[in-house]
This record gives structure tokens, sequence and C-alpha cells, in this order.
């Protein structure tokens, strides 16, 4: 194959003006003169010494890039670092040099004569390097003063992109992060749901801990053997990247629900891809990492790129894979009649709690309350779902069967921070977890009311004699979201600070039309807001919180 690269030589004229230019024996201004036409005309060609090229290849396409030692040195060590970023490639470095006895008839004028048998006779060649293939790959070596060298890259099987980094001046810090001498990836840990790996420091980021960090890539197809690789794996497979100023990935804004900001201020990339799922992960200088909420059972692939995230160059570690572990079977709790459970559900750690129920009597009755989040419940017989629901605040259901029906329940979180609920199950309808509701738990307020020191609320009632306490707590206007957010609907008055009370009273009506009490709260501050709770206490004593609602005092009167 190299010999078919070889076969298309650079025009003939301008072998000679780049070998006159560089020939020691060569009079000053003619130097010059040519040096300046060559890159005049074919600076496209001309490798750019300490910069990073991208180069662009077409199928079957050759392309050839020049470079030269500068103008002044008579030698110089270099090196020469080429990227695949897809299919491997072919590449190979040519040194050209000029025979001394046609040097010797150029500088006396003897162009005209001897042009046509350059390259046979004033052309010495060599291959000083060659290689096929995808890895990233380095050559090092020593640059003379009268030796001009090509460099040849090939695609064979489709376009692709390349990147080629050239350097004469080996004293300055490198582009490229060093990697260790042990540049594995160690797997330290697998569970169903994650995978744990840690891999030894880089010598730049030790000492370059500002501007240099590490980034992690998952996928479920394989390992990568650079970053440029993985760019490209990634656009090809319709994911969008994230912003370069946060992970230099990709230049490509990601959509917005794909990214994550974790706790600790790490930005997580994840997209559903045609070929699984992909995450991309920059982890600061830490040299250990835990993947959380994997797919149980599934081959995972891991890359580690340490990055200079001033030149955006990168080095990879050597890839690494692992199978997370079945999902274990889930302990299936026996729930007693009448009793009320209190339950926190961790999606992190568990996706769903399971539950069984013998049925004492034909009728049964499910009751939930959802303190905090949404929750997804699930109840079975013999196989056969019942019902499937997610829900936030209370939910009732009565089935029916027979005596001694087995009921299965599953509970889950549908939303990644924690959920809580309690629950009761019952074929004894005299011990009701909850009392009778209202048609609705809402707390209305009545603007045209409103003063600069009062504000009255109304809400619904029962055909049965209850008690309901009324509570108010001064908040700020942008504490609003989180204080209705993150209540914990569970929490019965007993959470609440004395100070925060403003009275419980007792009511009920048999007609529900008329089923409705309004209160007027006094000693209010102007221009304030207010956060509002009722507490509905039945006769089992278990409360059931209201709806909260928020108003803001009138702030001239």
């Amino acid at each position: 194959m190299m010999s078919r690269l070889h076969s298309s030589s650079p025009p003939f004229w301008l072998l000679v003006l780049i070998c006159v230019s560089h020939s020691l024996e060569m009079a000053s201004s003619l130097q010059q003169s040519f040096k300046s036409d060559l890159f005049n005309f074919y600076h496209t060609v001309i490798l750019a010494d300490g910069k990073e090229t991208t180069i662009h290849l077409l199928k079957d396409i050759p392309k050839r890039y020049y470079f030269a030692l500068e103008e002044g040195k008579t030698s110089s060590p270099f090196t020469v670092t080429v990227t695949p970023c897809d299919v491997p490639i072919e590449w190979s470095i040519w040194v050209h040099k000029m025979s001394p006895n046609y040097l010797g008839k150029f500088t006396h004028g003897g162009y005209d004569q001897d042009a046509l048998k350059f390259q046979k006779t004033a052309k010495i060649e060599s291959t000083l390097f060659s290689y096929k293939g995808n890895s990233v790959e380095t050559y090092m070596g020593i640059s003379y003063y009268s030796t001009i060298y090509m460099l040849e890259f090939l695609s064979t099987e489709r376009d692709t992109h390349i990147t080629v980094y050239l350097t004469t001046d080996t004293t300055s810090d490198h582009l490229y992060p060093e990697l260790p001498s042990d540049p594995r990836i160690d797997v330290i840990g697998v569970d169903h749901n994650t995978v744990t790996l840690a891999w030894k420091h880089s010598p730049t980021v030790l000492q370059y801990q500002e501007n240099v960090q590490y980034c992690l890539l998952m996928n479920e197809k394989h390992n990568y053997k650079s970053l440029c690789a993985a760019e490209t794996a990634i656009r090809s497979s319709g994911m969008k990247s994230p912003p370069a100023v946060a992970l230099p990935l990709s230049p490509y804004p990601p959509n917005p629900q794909q990214v994550m900001i974790l706790s600790n201020g790490e930005l997580s990339i994840i997209s559903k891809a045609g070929s699984g799922e992909v995450r991309q992960i920059c982890v600061g200088t830490k040299n250990t990492y835990t993947l959380p909420n994997l797919t149980p059972s599934t081959q995972y692939y891991f890359d580690v790129f340490v990055v200079n995230f001033l030149t955006n160059a990168s080095a990879a570690y050597t890839g690494t894979f692992a199978r997370t572990l079945e999902e274990p079977d889930p302990k299936i709790t026996e729930l007693k009649d009448g009793k009320v459970i209190h339950l926190i559900l961790d999606s992190r750690k568990q996706k769903l709690y399971s539950f069984q129920y013998r049925a004492r009597h034909k009728t049964v009755q499910f009751a939930f309350q959802s303190c905090r989040g949404q929750v997804e419940v699930e109840i079975t017989r013999d196989e056969k779902v019942l019902m499937s629901e997610s829900f936030a605040g209370l939910r009732h259901f009565t089935l029916k069967g027979r005596v001694g029906d087995i009921y299965s329940m599953n509970l889950g979180s549908t939303e990644p921070a924690n959920a809580s609920v309690k629950v009761q199950v019952s074929s004894l309808f005299h011990k009701l977890f909850f009392p009778a509701l209202p048609e609705s738990l809402k707390i209305k307020s009545f603007s045209k009311l409103r003063t600069c020191d009062s504000v009255t609320i109304a809400w619904l009632g029962t055909q049965q004699m209850s008690k309901y306490c009324v509570y108010k707590k001064q908040i700020e206007e942008d504490q609003v979201w989180m204080e209705t957010r993150n209540a914990d609907r569970c929490l019965g008055p007993e959470s609440r600070h004395k100070s925060n009370k403003v009275l419980c009273k007792y009511f009920h009506d048999l007609n529900l039309r008329r089923a409705v009490t309004t209160e007027t709260i006094r000693g209010l501050k102007a221009g304030t807001v207010y956060l509002f709770d009722v507490y509905l206490i039945g006769s089992s004593g278990i409360p059931v919180r209201y709806y909260s609602r928020v108003v803001k005092t009138r702030k001239k009167c």
C-alpha cells in the first residue's frame, strides 16, 4: 500500500523549490524568494509547527503535508503525533534530500538543463515511518536543514478526519497531558446498578490541577482509543453533546433534559442513543468514580481521558469494561391488617418495594398518603394487574375478591429524589387509617378581603365531626417554591412551632354543600408573605394536611 501512496509524487517544480529553498549551498536572496513562493502557493500543505491540525480525508484519496526545519538551524529533534478520529487509517513519513552534485549545478545556473533529471538523479527518498490502524501514534526523529519531510495520509474505509500535532520545540510543556506509567483503569466495585472505577494519577494533573482534569465516558458499544474518536462516535449516534465550556467532548449544545448538575459540582451528560446509553462525566482531579443508576445485567465500556481545558488536548487511558450484576429479587414484606407503615422510597438504591397482604374478608381497602414526591403503585392478584397509578397526595382503592386472596403490591418513586409514603391495607373497615375526607383539600383565600393586617381563608369539611387546626408561617417571596414543593404532607401539627398556631376548632355539616368554614387571621404585618396550613384530625388521631396556601397582605390600606 505504501508503494501506492508513493506513486503519486509531488509536482516536480515544487520539490525543486523546496529543496533549493532549504539548501545550505543556496544564496540567501534565492532562498528567501523560493521560500516565499512556496508558502504563497502551497500554504495549505505546510504543516504548522507547535499547533494541532485537523485534517479531513476522503476515501481512497491520499493527502500530503510537508514540513522542514526553520531557517538558522542545522538540526533539531521533532515529534509527530497522529490521532485517528474514526476508522483506521494509513500514514507514513517520507524524507526528501537534495543530491550534492545537483545542488552544485543548480547554484551555478544549471536549472534548465538538469530540471528534467530531478526525480531520477537529484532526489534521495526514504520512508522513516509507516503505520496502519486507529491508535494514537507518535514518531520522534531528528530534522536536518537540507531535508524536506512529507506526511501522507490515506483512509480506505470511508471519509473521516484526523488530528496531527508537529513540534520541534522539545523544551516547552507538552501539548498532550502525560499518562502514568500504568495507564490502565481498574474496576474496584460492581453491583447490580453501580460500577466503581479507579485509575492512577496523571503527572500533568498533579502539576496543573486548575486547567487539567479527568473526563469519563461510558457506553454500551466498545472502548475508544482517543477523545477525538469518542466525539465522532457520539455525534454519529445522534446524541447531542455538552457545551464546550463545561465539557470538551464536543462543541454541540445538549438537550437540557440530558444535562444533570450533580450535588458535588460535577457535570454529567446522559443520553439514550441508538446503540444504548451514553454518559459523559468530568470529575475534576479525583481518580476514583462510582457510576450510579446503571441497568442490571448489562455490559458497559469505560474510558477515562485526561483533558487540558486550555488547549483542548487530551490523552486516553487504556479502556476497560464491566458487567453489572443481576438485580436481586425484591424483598417481600407481609402487611398486617390495619397497621400503618411509613416508607422512604429511594430509587437510587431500590427501584421497587414489594409487599403482600392476605385478605380476611371479600372486600379490601388500600389507603396511601404520599408525604413527599410522586409515588407509583401497582396492585396485582394471581399475576393479574388490578390497578396501576402514579399520584401525589391521598388515594383510596377498594378491591373485591375472595377470603384468603393474596394481593401483591409494588411501590416506587417516579422522581430521582427520595419520596415517602404512608400505607394501610385493611379488611376491617372500622380500622380505617384516614378520616373521612372532603371533596377537595385546597385552601381558598379571598383577595377582596385581604387587608394590611388580616387575611380570610376557607376550606371544605365533611359530614363527620372533626378537628381542624390552622397554622401560619411568615416567609420570604423567594422561599415560596421551596416551602410548598418540599413540604412533608404526612407531618402533623406536632412538627410546627407553637408560635405558628392560629387556632383549632371543630365543625361538620350533614349537607356537604354547606360543609365549608371560613376563618379570618388577624395581627399580620403589612406587605408580608404568609404560608397557611390546615390540618384535619379525625377520630383515629391521624392528621391530614390540606395543600398549603400562600397569601401576601396588602402593602397600603
